[in-house]
C-alpha cells in the first residue's frame, strides 16, 4: 500500500475545536434522523427524545473511528438500546426504528457528501 492510500484511510488529526464541531454536527444529524425514524414508525413523538439518542452514535463514531466496522456495530447496538429506553417500546419495534434510523442516516450522508463533491467540481 502506498503512503497516499494510507493517508486517506487514517483518521484526520485535528484540534479540540475540530473534534467538538464534528461531534456537535454529527449529534445534530443523528438526532434529526432518529426523530425522522421514530415519527415514521411511532407517529407523533416529541423531538426531545431524539435529542437523547443522537449524541451517543456521534460520540462512538468519533471516538472509535479507527476501528471501522467494529465502531459501526457498536454504535448500532448502543442506538438500539437508547431507542428502546428513550421511547419505551418493544424490541421488535425498536429494531424497526433502529433500522430506519440507519437507512435515513446513510441517505442523508450520501446526499451531503454528493453535494460536497459536486460543489468541489464547480469552476472557480
Amino acid at each position: 500500500m502506498t503512503a497516499s492510500v494510507l493517508a486517506q484511510v487514517s483518521p484526520a488529526a485535528g484540534g479540540p475545536l475540530a473534534y467538538a464541531g464534528t461531534f456537535l454536527l454529527a449529534a445534530g444529524v443523528y438526532s434529526l434522523t432518529a426523530h425522522i425514524a421514530a415519527r415514521n414508525v411511532l407517529g407523533d413523538v416529541p423531538i426531545k427524545r431524539a435529542l437523547l439518542v443522537g449524541p451517543a452514535p456521534a460520540a462512538i463514531s468519533l471516538l472509535l473511528q479507527q476501528y471501522g466496522p467494529l465502531a459501526f456495530v457498536f454504535a448500532v447496538a448502543v442506538d438500539f438500546v437508547l431507542i428502546r429506553y428513550v421511547y419505551r417500546i418493544k424490541a421488535r419495534t425498536t429494531a424497526l426504528v433502529t433500522f430506519i434510523h440507519i437507512v435515513v442516516s446513510i441517505l442523508v450522508l450520501f446526499v451531503v457528501l454528493s453535494a460536497y463533491r459536486l460543489a468541489g467540481t464547480a469552476p472557480v
